[in-house]
């Protein structure tokens, strides 16, 4: 099998983690999140467990709710984002940075509206103790599933973005959503067709300065 480098790295520098170019007004068939999922599941598990469950939120008055319970996790985190906008004051924080928090802070008075939104879940919670090489299982098991998802997505006009802020309020989404105690949420994608497809690379430092080849 032969593969187009040049298509296949610029879907993999080009999927970008999108919240404001989201478009809130195209809906997102069903089939299309399903094609996308069939793409997600082939990606390798810990132990070949195949453990990952996904939640999909399409109707618009669950949404709401679920927007509800995000913009509720964001409040309680509010002095993270008041040290964020000190940063940014005193300019200590790189312009990307500043971007990055501002469309964060558009995402979530606006989550309410974005289509489709998804919460990718593993079967089995890692006890409190867990040591590293169990959470790393776990996480392991669920999170390449959840970048072929974006990457999927991306292949076919559609943006999204992985955050993490409604974890704080968890059991509230679980409650909401029926997922059961022993299913653990490890993320929320909101999925929405894209307004324009130019994403372009991002800026990351050289990979020269933070690789190190036979020990640190």
């Amino acid at each position: 099998m032969q593969f187009d480098l040049e298509q296949t790295d610029a879907l993999l520098s080009t999927t970008r983690a999108v919240r404001r170019r989201l478009d809130f007004e195209r809906p997102v068939p069903r089939e299309v999140i399903n094609e996308c999922l069939e793409l997600a599941v082939q990606a390798p598990t810990a132990s070949n467990s195949q453990t990952w469950r996904w939640v999909v939120v399409d109707d618009a008055d669950m949404r709401g709710k679920l927007a509800e319970i995000y913009r509720g996790a964001m409040n309680d985190r509010q002095s993270v984002f008041e040290a964020w906008d000190e940063d940014k004051a005193e300019g200590r924080i790189s312009d990307q940075t500043v971007r990055v928090l501002d469309s964060a802070g558009y995402l979530s008075e606006n989550i309410h509206r974005v289509p489709v939104l998804v919460i990718p879940c593993v079967v089995g919670r890692p006890e409190a103790d867990a040591v590293p090489a169990s959470l790393a299982a776990t996480y392991g098991s669920i999170m390449p599933a959840m970048w072929n998802f974006q990457l999927a997505l991306r292949s076919r006009g559609l943006g999204s973005v992985l955050t993490t802020v409604h974890l704080f309020r968890e059991r509230e989404a679980a409650e909401l959503l029926s997922i059961p105690d022993d299913v653990l949420q490890c993320g929320l994608i909101p999925v929405a067709y894209t307004k324009g497809t130019d994403f372009k690379r991002a800026q990351r430092p050289p990979v020269s300065g933070i690789t190190h080849w036979n020990g640190w």
